[in-house]
């Protein structure tokens, strides 16, 4: 079987491992020139850490995980309002067996596992046509090819599902954040802070990276739907500006750093909630299928989960495994999407995350 993935993120290089692990061929194509540098922590929850584990890369990602120490909350004007050394809100439960890892490590991590699919960087799907056979991709770069098999796994913003399901758009959570990476000027150790002010609903929350080299700045604001250009970085940063300028403490400060930052990324909270992953021998996986949004904290763990079960279904059955993929992740997937509608004010509860995270079995 050939296999066609668009994405070359958390889902897309964990179901190449997956494919080959069962003996198929994978190829990949990003549209990105290279691996994309900064992102969230992520974290990696119950049966991810199952598959993680079955790839032979669980002690590679224990070894790559931060190491927080605790969080404090402030109010809007920077004023402390408690600190806990037990949990923190990017990463649960410290005493938890969960792992958080920064994104790019976790990519560049799945990557390797999957060193031998075919990845090609600055490449995309330009156009799709199937037939009861196979599918046959007509490439950015100009060229045609042939696959059994095309597998979106490119995020919330999937040009593969909006070619198989043109009206599906995704649904907006009533917030939008931005994330990018700012020197650790603060001098925080190993420690998260987060604020909140609740007259405008912008907040923040900041975390260090790199051996406390680094801050992770994750920035924004409570909002309906705002139209604005998803390629102008420039006017997202204004964005950002305008609707958190009200933010006390360092967060001036942190703004300023997000203008210079490179790797500044902005998006709405929101989720992706289809009747159908898959259209003829065209399917979805991950953010694409089935994004639960940040707030949920089981968005990587629901790709590396999917990515799993996908390729087991396609072993067993071909293309006509399909079914047997969304059968068994759906109600996975609609439990862990519950914790973000049911927490739209923030980080989904620890106890809410430890019933979800049991939700499939491998």
């Amino acid at each position: 079987m050939r296999v066609l993935i668009s994405g070359a993120g958390i889902a897309g290089p964990a179901l190449a491992y997956w494919l080959r692990h069962h003996g198929a061929e994978a190829t990949i194509v990003e549209r990105a020139p290279a691996p994309r540098p900064g992102g969230q922590a992520l974290d990696v929850r119950g049966a991810a850490l199952d598959v993680v584990d079955r790839m032979g890369r669980l002690g590679d990602l224990r070894k790559a995980r931060t190491r927080m120490r605790g969080s404090s909350m402030l109010a809007a004007d920077g004023t402390e309002l408690f600190r806990s050394t037990e949990f923190a809100p990017s990463s649960g439960r410290l005493d938890s067996d969960d792992v958080e890892i920064l994104r790019d490590d976790l990519v560049a991590l799945l990557a390797g596992a999957a060193g031998g699919a075919d990845l090609r960087y600055g490449e995309a799907i330009a156009g799709l046509e199937q037939d009861a056979d196979g599918v046959d991709v007509r490439l950015r770069g100009g060229t045609t090819e042939r696959f059994d098999l095309v597998v979106g796994a490119d995020g919330l913003h999937s040009a593969v599902r909006r070619a198989i399901f043109p009206d599906a758009v995704p649904h907006h959570l009533g917030a939008y954040v931005a994330v990018y990476t700012a020197p650790n000027d603060l001098g925080l150790d190993e420690w998260q802070v987060w604020l909140r002010d609740d007259r405008t609903g912008a907040g923040a929350g900041i975390y260090t990276a790199r051996d406390n080299r680094e801050l992770r700045v994750n920035v924004g604001f409570m909002s309906g739907p705002v139209g604005y250009d998803r390629h102008d970085l420039d006017a997202q940063r204004r964005l950002v500006h305008e609707r958190c300028a009200g933010l006390g403490w360092e967060i001036p400060r942190l703004l300023a750093a997000m203008d210079a930052a490179p790797d500044f990324y902005f998006d709405a909270m929101a989720q992706v909630r289809l009747d159908a992953w898959s259209s003829g021998r065209v399917t979805l996986l991950g953010d694409a299928g089935y994004c639960p949004s940040p707030l949920s904290g089981q968005g990587t763990s629901l790709a590396l989960v999917g990515a799993y079960v996908l390729a087991e279904e396609l072993a067993r059955a071909g293309a006509g495994g399909l079914a047997a993929y969304e059968a068994r992740m759906r109600p996975f997937v609609e439990l862990n999407q519950a914790l973000a509608t049911e927490n739209p004010g923030g980080p989904a509860a620890p106890e809410s995350i430890d019933r979800a995270k049991t939700g499939i079995t491998l």
